[in-house]
């Protein structure tokens, strides 16, 4: 029996994610040029208690990196970060252990957006805008992009 897109249990878009992050982690190491803008965090699974390894797109800030989900509180790294905060990450060749803090308030998740837009306009600014954020966009805008967002901020323990 073959899953289709209909079936219930069965997250097309999910299981092409899925496939894409296990590519993704997997180069990772050979992509050198891949760390700068691509982390890998390890978090233990909320439910199986395996641990399990995503790639995303971070910003070093004040000696933090954070992360944002795109698709909000329902990403499974992020669920499985706010049950364990105790997380790895891997930039490079370098990993360390770290503490994820969970955010969900717009205000802070637009601050990161407007830095993010500022660093990195072309690419971000494709992104968000595929996302639904208008081209010529104000703080309201931002605040309203932002909202049902989550981001993790990572400290790295000493």
């Amino acid at each position: 029996m073959s899953l289709s897109h209909e079936q219930p249990g069965f997250n097309l878009r999910k299981t092409i994610f899925r496939f894409m992050n296990r590519r993704v982690t997997a180069l990772y190491g050979r992509m050198n040029a891949m760390s700068q803008r691509v982390l890998i965090l390890t978090t233990r699974g909320r439910k199986s208690g395996l641990l399990r390894q995503t790639p995303l797109q971070y910003e070093f800030v004040e000696c933090c990196y954070i992360v944002a989900a795109g698709y909000g509180k329902h990403s499974d790294w992020y669920l499985n970060a706010c049950a364990n905060p105790q997380v790895e990450i891997r930039i490079g060749k370098k990993r360390f252990s770290a503490v994820a803090e969970a955010v969900e308030t717009p205000e802070r998740i637009a601050d990161f957006f407007a830095l993010r837009l500022k660093r990195h306009p072309f690419i971000v600014g494709l992104i968000m805008r595929l996302d639904g954020l208008p081209l010529f966009y104000s703080r309201d805008d931002l605040l309203d992009f932002a909202s049902g967002k989550a981001m993790l901020v990572i400290r790295p323990e000493a």
